[in-house]
């Protein structure tokens, strides 16, 4: 053993140990473990805890536990002596929109051939915790949570969360819950915000589009006016044209400036009269002569 570098006292203490506990173990075994790095003292306890608990675990077993970095004493003591997991405040939401907070306290033992390989604590408490959720998402009304709790773990429960862990799971107590805000609610508040803010865009867009509209119809309107205007000022040049032409007379012009100074004159007229109450509508208004 020295030769080997490997404690001869720590060996044999060891040795000593389980034989007086009545297991069955060389010395080769136990240097071959310490060999690999393992605690040999820590094994042997574990070793004879599980046999006065009757636990059956084998030495290959406990060697494996401790060379994979669990405590193996710990595990054992775990299985004799089950622990208790408290889960995190999950945060869950109810089918009439009112969100629930819930506590739970997961009791576990140590499932011990499951423990080399198994998924850990973290495991448990996110399934857990995806339970609840899933089973107050799955209630109608917050008050049928409110009223039994325990629906709640008995639906987690039933879901075998402790498949391909290192624990096996005797119970799942829910130690608080509490009311939070009404989600749906502020879910419908917001929705309406939403709403509103896109019909306020909506009728934006439409007032544009309207302004636009009256811009192009002023544009239309001043264009159709330059026109009339240039039309109105080639009138003297086609008169001009016509005299030199021969097709308008003296007294053909003098005629079509009399028809337009009167005209304008009976437009002024029919302005003043309706300005000053004598015609309303193009009618005249009939004055009563005083009594």
């Amino acid at each position: 053993m020295r030769i080997r570098r490997v404690p001869p006292r720590l060996i044999v203490e060891a040795m000593i140990t389980a034989t007086k506990a009545g297991l069955k173990i060389t010395i080769n075994e136990l240097e071959t473990h310490y060999l690999a790095g393992g605690k040999v003292p820590l094994v042997i306890r574990a070793l004879i805890s599980a046999d006065k608990a009757n636990i059956g675990l084998t030495f290959k077993q406990a060697t494996a536990i401790d060379l994979a970095g669990r405590n193996v004493f710990e595990a054992v003591q775990t299985s004799v002596n089950p622990r208790v997991i408290d889960t995190p405040l999950i945060a869950a939401v109810a089918g009439d929109g009112i969100q629930l907070r819930a506590k739970a306290r997961v009791t576990v033992r140590t499932n011990i051939a499951q423990l080399v390989g198994g998924a850990g604590e973290d495991t448990i408490i996110a399934r857990v915790g995806e339970g609840i959720v899933s089973s107050i998402g799955s209630a109608e009304s917050h008050k049928v949570v409110l009223e039994n709790p325990d629906r709640i773990s008995k639906l987690v429960l039933s879901r075998g969360l402790d498949a391909g862990t290192a624990f096996e799971i005797l119970s799942i107590d829910i130690a608080d819950v509490d009311v939070g805000e009404n989600i749906g609610a502020k879910l419908q508040i917001e929705k309406a915000n939403a709403d509103l803010k896109l019909a306020d865009a909506k009728a934006e867009e439409r007032r544009a589009m309207a302004v636009a509209h009256e811009q192009e119809m002023k544009a239309k309107a001043e264009e159709a006016r330059a026109k009339v205007i240039e039309a109105e000022a080639q009138i003297p040049q086609a008169i001009a044209e016509a005299f030199r032409n021969g097709r308008l007379g003296i007294l053909d012009y003098y005629k079509l400036e009399n028809i337009k100074a009167d005209t304008e004159m009976r437009e002024s007229i029919a302005g003043s009269d309706v300005g000053s109450g004598l015609v309303d509508k193009g009618k005249p208004i009939k004055s009563e002569k005083p009594s």
